[in-house]
């Protein structure tokens, strides 16, 4: 009896209108709060989103943007050049905030200090290649395929090996670009009992 007083008391006080503000007041002061929240929110999101944030810390520039840089999606002859979040963050919003949600475990292990050395970097590497390559064989490499549209490639300019795995496995949807290219941006770990390797 008393809960239910209690959320009738509760409905009441949400239910009466503002003896001091008028209801069009409240609705276009929700509405522009609304807007103020969601500017914020999509601002700090974009932000969030650029290779200057990725490498700002030391752990993440002292070692896989170090690694990204002599290879080819860092510099090629076509001078177009993927960035952190180009190969990390997914494109589509509702993804995108997945991965930002994710994202905060970093943050999390930024603040304890989890790889902030080069040799706990190293003692972890494989760990976080292998939840990555999950996260994208998940996804059907969805990050690469934003770049590498499969239906364009010329096979007849790629190795014979190259041209016969993107016709048949590739295209059966068998296998997934991070099943071949892993370490194509970054320094492979210790790959002992992996699969291929």
């Amino acid at each position: 009896m008393k809960l239910m007083k209690k959320l009738k008391e509760f409905w009441h006080t949400l239910s009466t209108p503002s003896k001091y503000y008028s209801l069009g007041f409240l609705t276009f002061g929700g509405f522009i709060a609304g807007i103020i929240f969601w500017g914020a929110f999509n601002t700090s999101l974009e932000l969030t989103n650029t290779e200057e944030f990725c490498i700002s810390c030391h752990e993440m520039e002292s070692n896989v943007y170090a690694e990204l840089k002599p290879t080819i999606h860092f510099t090629n002859r076509s001078g177009v050049r993927a960035t952190c979040p180009d190969c990390h963050v997914p494109h589509k919003w509702t993804n995108k905030i997945a991965r930002k949600m994710q994202a905060s475990k970093e943050v999390w292990g930024k603040i304890f200090g989890t790889i902030n050395t080069r040799e706990k970097f190293l003692a972890k590497r494989r760990e976080l290649a292998e939840h990555e390559w999950a996260r994208l064989k998940a996804n059907d490499s969805l990050e690469c395929r934003n770049c590498h549209n499969f239906d364009y490639m010329d096979f007849t300019a790629q190795s014979n090996r190259a041209a016969e795995m993107h016709s048949t496995s590739l295209a059966s949807g068998e296998k997934t670009c991070i099943d071949c290219h892993k370490g194509i941006a970054h320094q492979l770990p210790d790959m002992k009992g992996v699969e291929g390797w």
